[in-house]
């Protein structure tokens, strides 16, 4: 029988679909990133053969980069769901809830400060070479 603490207190449920939608923004917020980032390196192209502009060297990085961003941004809002799913079931059920970071949170960071990284490096090396 679930205990009348935090299963009966919405408060619990409500700050856990709060964290969830946070959650769904941030999975958004990904993939839209990562279209605008593939989709950036064709306008290059596109530009560069009308010759609107001048000697324009476009990065084959951008569309696997746009790519990988778009499915991470898919990845965590699967991710993102299941958590939510077994979190609002352990509330429901008046199970403890485990108070740890979240592995979901620390790999989302990491995998970003590496794609910043990756991106500032080669932004450097492109204002470097002109």
């Amino acid at each position: 029988m679930p205990e009348a603490g935090a299963a009966a207190d919405p408060r619990t449920l409500l700050a856990e679909e709060r964290t969830f939608l946070a959650w769904i923004r941030t999975g958004i917020a990904l993939m839209g990133f990562g279209f605008v980032v593939a989709r950036f390196g064709l306008f290059l192209r596109e530009l560069a053969s009308l010759r609107a502009i001048g000697q324009l060297q476009s990065s084959a990085l951008t569309v696997p980069l746009g790519t990988a961003l778009l499915v991470a941004g898919v990845l965590v809002n699967i991710f993102a769901s299941v958590h939510h799913v077994r979190t609002v079931r352990a509330i429901a059920s008046g199970a403890p809830i485990a108070a740890k970071p979240s592995t979901m949170a620390l790999v989302v960071a990491v995998v970003l400060a590496v794609a910043g990284l990756t991106m500032a490096v080669y932004l450097t090396r492109e204002l470097i070479a002109k």
